[in-house]
């Protein structure tokens, strides 16, 4: 009798089905840091040809996951271990909700059985009740055939409407799940059309053409929402047709090059205050822009037109006279479409105010961005590199800090888009590391990242990440002995430095050079100059410690007055 013989069917597990599903979907980048239970993901990714970065802390990952959702449109993943390494994770989470970039954090995490009657597992949590209020979307996947559900799920979360983060929990268990193949194979969902467009109503069109056709005074605000778009070319046609002065917020800056004619970049305060017509484009009236009022706004009425993809934003603050809801590629095309071939630019009296006042003012400053004073200021060290970036406007450029941040934003002028990247909505310190590495990542251009002393602090140990993956990120850490500035002193007299005061004559640089980088130490402009085009030209991993005057900065930077302040001494 023949010996029959069962073929054994083809077999598919977990962890083949999650990384099935984010290449079906062309996502083939991944920022994580190893760990139970999800060591061996990393790997088999890394296999199957992804590229998977790992990092030092989770929420440096999260946070280049965020910026690579930016950049790229596609959500940037980060992947983390169960219960610390989430939670890790969550501030980068919720910035990148906070500041609408698309990104999913998946993390491992213990067996529902045992968490939900709270019997004590390895790293107990559950993760998904956490993560829901900080996040756009959370969803847990717990059985194989549904991997495929779930995160297609959460990429169109993440991407449409006004995009932010998402939750991907998966059980331990999940991944060594085991199903037929055939069956796994067809579980798989391709994303179509995950951010559809949302064309704008015709006549909220027409409105704010009328309201912007009939200003004395009109601006236009961009902001990173209209640099997020990628709808470059209209939004650079629709301002120069407009003839209206424009004001970038920071990670607009280089949609149009902030040496443009029509640039109010350094005429900001004159530019608010006297407008009387505000079209913002992908910005919003949070405290970046004083809530649309107060003295930041003066004393004239102003109309608002707002060009948002959410429609509860409008009215937040304050009445927006034109609210025009859609995508921001979309809203800006049919805004353009609608002007006709006879519009009319702004009056002149305003324009020639406007530009005016920018001459005076970068005329007065031009002075001291060309000192070379020992030590050095902020001034003179970032005239330094605002020249490097005007020879290199094809360079990204990362900034954090209190002073560093705020002084760099207006001195540092952009030529491209999406070339700025910085600490977004909330302000969050910590963001650099993951930033820079996330945008040579993605972009693959050289990566310039300006960081005070204390906000590299928060993420500065990722320089070893910098350096085991051979990018070219140089890092200049304005190094001014302290938080704000060194020179605090402890009001009681004891032993204990001041409470905003670091190690005298640090030497960051020494730290790149552990890794095998190159560590330059720059006490004067030309020097710091000589050593970023240096590091520039090379692509290396590069750390230049900028010496800077230690009593150079102010209390919190420009936004000091949101500390209170005390009103009554203790007895």
């Amino acid at each position: 009798m023949a010996e029959e013989v069962a073929e054994e069917a083809a077999l598919t597990d977990g962890f083949n089905l999650v990384i099935d599903a984010l290449q079906l979907n062309d996502i083939n980048t991944i920022y994580n840091v190893p760990g139970i239970p999800i060591t061996d993901l990393g790997r088999y990714m890394q296999a199957a040809g992804m590229r998977v970065l790992s990092f030092r802390h989770e929420q440096n990952a999260g946070y280049a996951a965020a910026i690579a959702g930016y950049l790229t449109k596609k959500p940037g993943v980060c992947m983390t271990v169960s219960a610390p390494g989430f939670l890790n994770g969550l501030t980068a989470l919720a910035h990148a909700t906070t500041n609408c970039f698309p990104m999913i954090l998946i993390s491992g995490s213990s067996e529902r059985e045992i968490v939900d009657l709270q019997q004590g597992d390895y790293e107990e949590m559950d993760q998904l009740a956490i993560a829901k209020p900080l996040c756009k979307a959370a969803y847990r996947v717990l059985h194989a055939e549904d991997i495929g559900i779930g995160i297609a799920r959460a990429i169109r979360a993440a991407v449409s409407g006004r995009p932010g983060g998402v939750y991907l929990d998966f059980p331990a268990k999940l991944l060594a799940q085991v199903m037929d193949a055939e069956a796994g194979e067809k579980s798989l969902v391709k994303v179509i059309d995950a951010a559809p467009r949302q064309l704008p109503a015709p006549e909220s069109v027409a409105r704010a053409l009328d309201v912007l056709k009939g200003a004395e005074r009109p601006l236009i605000i961009l902001g990173k929402g209209a640099a997020y778009a990628q709808a470059d070319d209209a939004i650079r046609d629709f301002v120069e047709k407009s003839g209206v002065p424009y004001l970038p917020m920071s990670m607009a800056k280089g949609l149009l090059p902030d040496t443009h004619p029509q640039s109010a970049g350094a005429a900001r305060s004159l530019a608010l205050k006297e407008s009387d017509t505000v079209m913002l484009i992908g910005a919003r009236l949070n405290w970046l822009l004083s809530h649309g009022k107060g003295k930041t706004w003066g004393d004239q009425p102003k109309k608002f037109i707002q060009v948002d993809i959410e429609p509860r934003e409008m009215d937040s603050n304050v009445e927006v006279a034109a609210p025009v809801v859609g995508d921001i590629g979309s809203c800006v095309q049919a805004l353009l479409d609608g002007m006709g071939k006879d519009w009319a630019a702004p009056p002149a009296a305003w324009t020639g105010a406007i530009r005016e006042k920018v001459e005076t003012n970068v005329a007065r400053m031009a002075p001291r961005l060309q000192n070379n004073n020992v030590p050095m200021d902020y001034q003179g060290a970032l005239g330094a590199l605002r020249t490097i970036i005007k020879e290199r406007p094809d360079a990204v450029l990362v900034n954090e800090g209190a002073n560093t941040l705020d002084f760099a934003r207006s001195i540092i002028d952009m030529y491209q888009p999406r070339k700025r990247l910085d600490v977004g909505t909330w302000g969050v310190m910590g963001v650099g590391m993951g930033t820079a590495i996330a945008a040579a990542v993605e972009t693959g251009k050289p990566v310039l990242a300006i960081e005070g002393d204390s906000a590299f602090g928060f993420s500065g140990m990722e320089i070893e990440t910098i350096c085991r993956y051979d990018l070219p990120v140089c890092v200049v850490v304005f190094n001014n002995g302290g938080i704000y500035q060194g020179t605090g002193v402890n009001p009681s007299g004891g032993s204990d430095v001041s409470t905003t005061v670091f190690v005298k004559d640090s030497r960051y640089d020494k730290m790149i050079e552990a890794f095998g980088g190159v560590g330059v130490n720059a006490t004067s402009p030309d020097e710091l100059s000589q050593a970023v085009n240096a590091a520039m030209d090379s692509g290396k991993p590069t750390l230049v410690n900028a010496v800077i005057d230690e009593a150079a900065g102010t209390e919190s930077g420009r936004i000091g007055n949101l500390n209170p302040q005390r009103v009554v001494a203790k007895k």
